[in-house]
């Protein structure tokens, strides 16, 4: 396995702080309303699909910032992604892309697959939109990614993402937010396809972050700016795409097209017993590590924004 930069955090975690606290509360409210309120929403349950999209719209209109729908249609029916921009102030032509999937598998309400992710997008949103990046950041919460769309044409992240080559954009880093709210401090409470358990830890209390080969630079970038600004454990890897879990989100689109890019991600199924079930429902995730998690990845974004 490729060595990561840092070290992952050991030992105890400080209390959140009023701020925190606040972004928890706020990650709580997303993930309600789209999982609990709206519940399963994809081209089957088409109207709560759009009402998502409509709920997503308005949180980015809310916070000031210029909102577009990406629209195409997929079995006779209309879908978006939804897209927001915060223009970089020095080097605006290279564009850090952060997103999320909306939509959720049939059968399941997708609390932390993935309104878990959305919500962080949203909020990170939130957290940058006073800012003055150099680089340009784009927000997406994209359509279509769970199957029968998954790594096909009519996979949101991919329409997005081959727009964007198409237009000529420099994308620098692209981060998928998927299923972030799930940790346990037991052990063996984390799983790993193949060979993996011979090299991470077998407690599921860690936030990953993971690349295909061709886009290492990025991971280890990132994983080195986690560690360095952020006392929550974290684990990075690097593998060929072919490998299970590791081309699974957005991040495998933006891929497909030639630009760096990864997830972040509690490991889903590899810990989350509810992947893809009825029973991910709201209360199952842990509001209070995700906001430290979302918090980290902020620091880890304006360091993508601002750097060299």
């Amino acid at each position: 396995m490729m060595r990561m930069p840092g070290q992952s955090h050991r030992g105890a975690i400080p209390p959140l702080t009023g701020e925190e606290s606040g972004l928890a509360g706020r990650l709580r409210v997303h993930v309600e309303k789209l999982a609990g309120e709206i519940g399963e929403r994809n081209t089957i349950h088409y109207s709560a699909l759009r009402t998502a999209a409509d709920y997503i719209e308005s949180r980015f209109s809310g916070l000031g910032l210029p909102v577009r729908e990406e629209k195409y249609r997929v079995d006779d029916k209309e879908v978006s992604n939804i897209v927001a921009v915060l223009k970089g102030s020095g080097r605006p032509e290279e564009i850090v892309v952060i997103g999320a999937h909306y939509d959720s598998v049939e059968g399941s309400p997708g609390a932390n697959d993935n309104a878990s992710g959305v919500a962080a997008v949203l909020e990170l949103a939130r957290l940058f939109k006073d800012a003055k990046p150099q680089r340009t950041i784009r927000f997406v919460a994209f359509v279509n990614e769970e199957p029968p769309y998954f790594q096909t044409e009519e996979m949101g992240s991919l329409v997005n993402a081959r727009q964007a080559r198409k237009q000529g954009d420099k994308v620098v880093a692209m981060l998928s937010l998927e299923t972030i709210g799930c940790y346990s401090d037991q052990a063996k409470s984390q799983h790993y396809p193949s060979l993996f358990s011979l090299f991470y830890p077998d407690t599921g209390n860690f936030i990953g972050f993971v690349s295909d080969l061709g886009s290492r630079t990025l991971l280890r970038k990132v994983v080195g700016t986690f560690r360095e600004t952020t006392r929550f454990p974290s684990e990075g890897v690097a593998a060929p795409g072919w490998i299970q879990g590791i081309g699974w989100s957005d991040h495998w689109s933006f891929r497909q097209t030639g630009y760096p890019a990864l997830m972040v991600t509690d490991t889903a199924p590899f810990r989350y017993p509810h992947y893809h079930e009825p029973t991910d429902t709201p209360e199952k995730l842990d509001f209070e590590r995700m906001a430290r998690v979302v918090v980290g990845i902020g620091r880890v974004v304006e360091k993508l924004v601002n750097s060299r």
